[in-house]
């Protein structure tokens, strides 16, 4: 039969999943109260950072560990340690920290994606620079912060979800490229209604909780526009690039501008535009229709001092029902091609 000092001993059994000491050494466990008509089991724990990947993995691994015992059902509350406690463990953070991906010693270069609206394929440009980065043989990460707007997992044809390695959360790869998004930790395609500040430590969590082991660059699909969730980014992330996508129509090149004002302001590097849907080419004559347009891309890059890294016309890739990937070009692909170059340019700009 549980009880208080029966469930405080299974609790002594886990770690604070940041300080990596136990939860009594950190005097995290906060209340357990139990009724035992209904073997409900009630716990409040305090650990150093709430809102993360991390927290979620504990309190899984606190509720199994509950019911394995006897418990029908588990409720579980966290808060964060109060600062007087964390002090007394700074070290440990400073230690986690070091090894982190936005540690000052890491030498992963940062590209944010970048667009003013949505719509005008900053999310296929995304998978496809990532893909042709990793054709050229560089060591490639990609992260899917559009949280609301989550595609990456379906273009790419990912079907599998992110397994977790000790305290870590081991990234699905796909054509070489190490992806996680927000895709993978929601059930059947549900809406995300989380507030700005929780979204913003879940894209912490991808950050430093994510093992991406040794990178060249770790490339992120912004959501478009100038939100919450772009500016947490360009807060986290005080040395990154920035390539900027638009359509060739003049408007939205307009918008666009935005989004580059915006890196700019943050001191980030616009390293480049990428017109996206530049024109669309008939198989039969060979005759280009400018149907958004012309001249949108390189009145953008002359707007952000910068320069088109390629022009992308509308054509579907080739579908392979044996490697399902929908927005993925092949290497030999027209298109592929281009996002080839695409990416021998950015590393030449980078690596130089």
């Amino acid at each position: 039969m549980l009880t208080e000092e029966s469930i405080v001993e299974i609790l002594k059994d886990f770690n604070d999943p940041f300080l990596h000491k136990s939860l009594v050494e950190t005097n995290g466990i906060l209340e357990v109260k139990i009724k035992p008509e209904k073997s409900h089991v009630s716990v409040k724990i305090a650990i150093a950072k709430t809102g993360t990947s991390e927290q979620l993995q504990l309190q899984t691994k606190i509720v199994d560990a509950l019911k394995e015992r006897g418990a029908s059902s588990v409720g579980i509350r966290f808060s964060e340690l109060p600062e007087a406690e964390l002090a007394k463990h700074r070290d440990s953070l400073h230690e986690e920290a070091e090894m982190g991906l936005l540690s000052p010693a890491s030498k992963t270069a940062f590209i944010a994606i970048a667009s003013g609206k949505g719509g005008v394929g900053k999310s296929t440009v995304s998978v496809n620079v990532a893909t042709a980065l990793a054709r050229l043989g560089k060591k490639v990460g990609l992260v899917d912060a559009d949280i609301y707007g989550f595609s990456v997992p379906d273009m790419m044809g990912i079907s599998k979800r992110p397994i977790v390695r000790g305290e870590k959360i081991i990234p699905v790869e796909r054509f070489g490229v190490k992806v996680i998004s927000m895709g993978f930790f929601v059930e059947d395609n549900a809406p995300v209604i989380w507030r700005g500040p929780i979204l913003g430590k879940m894209l912490n969590s991808f950050f430093n909780e994510v093992e991406w082991g040794e990178l060249d660059y770790l490339l992120l699909d912004l959501p478009p526009g100038t939100g919450d969730i772009a500016l947490d980014v360009h807060t986290m992330l005080p040395s990154c690039k920035e390539i900027i996508v638009t359509t060739p129509h003049p408007t939205a090149a307009f918008v666009a501008a935005r989004a580059g004002a915006m890196a700019i302001k943050t001191e980030h590097e616009v390293i480049g535009v990428v017109e996206n849907m530049a024109f669309f080419e008939s198989e039969i004559t060979g005759e280009k229709e400018y149907v958004f347009g012309k001249g949108g891309g390189d009145k953008l890059a002359e707007e952000l001092r910068t320069e088109v890294l390629g022009r992308l016309p509308l054509q579907q890739p080739d579908w392979n029902e044996a490697d399902f990937a929908p927005s993925i070009y092949a290497e030999d692909h027209r298109l592929g091609k281009i996002y080839t170059e695409i990416a021998n340019k950015i590393i030449h700009k980078i690596d130089n």
